[in-house]
């Protein structure tokens, strides 16, 4: 069978790859792959960690993209050989003060709920772990099965699999799906799906996206003071969340805010309040280099769930995945390219239609 996928993002490429592998003749389009959300992602595969209240749709895709990732690791692995920057070391989350730890066991309660592990750990023995931490943190708790990868990286991982696959990557935008010559066509361009026709009926896009602007930071760590951290360190600093993630090339990640301002650069409020925030958890950053500040856009819908289904009998959506593209791939891949064959996804995918909200 003939497929398009519009957009080579991760969930994109994800897709590309998983069909390829199935022996379908496979084509992506897209004028600069990995340069959107992908491209300023932190990377975290975290369905605990990212818990949020009263979105409980969410947590069972969370969960079994989680579960369904290392399938789609060695999948890239089988065909490419590129880093991906996949660890399993898990994740700290830490208390700053008082009212950070209440949060802190409030969370950890609804997550308890909702029949994920964690585990409340001292402040000691999470300095322990790690001794960069402050040792002013009021609370811990340590999450084992929320892991990480580097989404640029990735994202070249997965452009050279879907090239060793046969996967055709063709550098041009595609505004209607009738443009393309397939059989089947993936609408995967995150917040471009939004100005792609030819597959709904009306004036009016059914895809209700808007952007959500992060600024995040890369950080180099000095020689004398690698390894910083070993694991992921999500943190509450004064309420705000900041997460800090090593890299296995000496680097680290610093993000995200969240705004709806429409500004795509990084701004300097939510750069000093991310330094700020994550020199309180790990005081040893102030010797970092900062190498890199970015600001990327985040496709989100109204509920902040994804639009993953079949519109009709030739178009499937996956679109979309606000905050969790890169968790969220491990499943959009595989419920993705089981639309596409016409297979029941192994997990509902109600909450995810793309014509819920159509007006």
């Amino acid at each position: 069978m003939k497929i398009s996928i519009i957009g080579a993002g991760i969930i994109g490429l994800s897709t590309a790859l998983t069909l390829a592998d199935r022996g379908h003749q496979v084509t992506v389009h897209d004028p600069a792959p990995g340069s959107g959300a992908s491209h300023h992602a932190g990377g975290m595969l975290a369905p605990t960690a990212e818990v949020v209240y009263k979105q409980d749709p969410l947590f069972p895709l969370m969960l079994a993209a989680a579960e369904w990732y290392p399938q789609l690791i060695e999948l890239t692995q089988r065909y490419s050989d590129v880093a991906t920057g996949y660890r399993t070391d898990g994740t700290l989350v830490v208390a700053r003060d008082r009212a950070d730890n209440t949060h802190l066991e409030e969370l950890t309660a609804y997550q308890h709920l909702h029949g994920m592990e964690v585990e409340r750990l001292t402040t000691r023995r999470a300095r322990q772990l790690e001794p960069a931490l402050s040792p002013a943190l009021a609370g811990a708790v340590e999450i084992t099965g929320d892991h990480q990868l580097q989404p640029r990286r990735f994202t070249q991982a997965l452009l050279d699999a879907c090239e060793k696959a046969s996967v055709s990557i063709e550098p041009y935008a595609v505004h209607d799906v009738d443009e393309v010559d397939a059989d089947q066509v993936v609408i995967a361009a995150g917040l471009g799906a939004a100005g792609i026709t030819g597959w709904y009926e009306g004036e009016r896009n059914p895809l209700d996206l808007r952007p959500v602007y992060g600024d995040i930071l890369h950080v180099r760590v000095p020689e004398h003071q690698y390894p910083l951290l070993t694991r992921v360190v999500r943190g509450f600093v004064e309420d705000r969340p900041v997460y800090l993630i090593p890299r296995e090339d000496k680097t680290l990640t610093i993000g995200a805010t969240t705004r709806e301002d429409g500004r795509d650069q990084p701004q300097i409020q939510g750069v000093y309040q991310l330094l700020r925030d994550a020199i309180e958890l790990c005081p040893a950053l102030e010797e970092c280099d900062l190498i890199e500040a970015t600001a990327g856009a985040r496709p989100g819908s109204p509920d902040d769930l994804p639009y993953l289904g079949r519109v009709n009998e030739r178009v499937v959506v996956s679109t979309g995945y606000f905050r969790h593209g890169i968790l969220l791939a491990g499943m959009a891949a595989r419920c993705g390219a089981d639309l596409v064959e016409q297979i029941d996804p192994p997990i509902s995918l109600e909450a995810c239609d793309p014509m819920r909200h159509r007006r």
